[in-house]
């Protein structure tokens, strides 16, 4: 049995001559322990198919099983980290965590609560930053916030919709690092939505495109064969790393290609530009 699988979903929005259906016929499965990454244009559907998993959207018909069980509603089970931290201005690093944990944990005692967030701030290394508020740290900062309080629930499955989409260079490696260090521990089901070729590859098992909407439909599936852990300098000269992604990109272009001339609309493409691996 899978541990999540999305079987013949479709997602619409509106209603009668005003429907768009955003997704169709998406079907899915990820065994327990595995990394699969979801590559895709900007506008394709991406974070709809997040919020259906994550239970923030119910389907428009099909289901979405996590081990097992159809998906109704939120779960701490279903640890998300967002693109836009998603954090509260008001509170501090620990007390962001700390809401987080007591979701979870209701009946643990208050210094149980506050052991759990000192070990996951320390763990994306912010424990000078404790007692700051959102606004006195940078954006690699306040993800890092994001991922600890993510993790802090101990989710059986971490889901990532484009978490480092908004960093630069630097601090997007050091983050996908840390990510990569923490999953391998205990290796917790992760779904990465991204749209970074080569994010994908250096992260995930497997990498399925979402074909563009509307009706946007998962492609077929790449298998990143190569082992762990993964070091982006020898990437660079890794024939495995070569073909699988000349393979994603010529898919993508392709689609990319057929759905501007089909439509006369305008997609963004994921992020194909060569990249030198560099040590972080």
């Amino acid at each position: 049995m899978a541990y999540l699988e999305l079987k013949n979903i479709y997602k619409t929005y509106g209603e009668g001559k005003d429907a768009t259906e955003v997704l169709s016929n998406i079907n899915l499965s990820i065994e327990e322990g595995e990394f699969v990454a979801i590559v895709g244009f900007t506008g394709s559907g991406k974070t709809t198919l997040v919020n259906l998993i994550n239970g923030l959207l119910e389907p428009t018909s099909g289901e979405v099983l996590f081990k097992g069980e159809p998906v109704k509603g939120t779960s701490h089970e279903r640890g998300v980290i967002f693109q836009n931290y998603s954090l509260l201005p008001w509170l501090s690093v620990e007390q962001n965590v700390l809401m987080a944990v007591r979701e979870a944990f209701p009946k643990r005692e208050k210094a149980v609560w506050k052991r759990k967030a000192a070990h996951y701030i320390d763990m994306v290394g912010l424990t000078p930053a404790i007692n700051k508020l959102p606004k006195e740290l940078s954006g690699g900062m306040r993800q890092r916030v994001a991922v600890a309080r993510a993790l802090s629930m101990k989710p059986d499955m971490i889901i990532m919709d484009e978490p480092l989409g908004a960093l630069d260079a630097l601090t997007r490696g050091n983050l996908q690092d840390q990510i990569l260090n923490i999953w391998g521990k205990d290796k917790r089901t992760a779904l990465l939505i991204t749209n970074d070729v080569d994010e994908g590859i250096y992260m995930a098992d497997r990498i399925i495109p979402l074909r563009p909407g509307p009706n946007a439909t998962l492609g077929p599936e790449f298998k990143i064969d190569i082992e762990r852990p993964r070091d982006k300098t020898e990437l660079n000269d890794n024939p495995i790393y070569k073909t699988t992604r000349n393979a994603i990109i010529e898919y993508l272009m392709g689609i990319g290609e057929g759905r501007k001339s089909e439509q006369q609309s305008t997609y963004i493409l994921p992020d194909l530009a060569p990249k030198s691996f560099v040590r972080l």
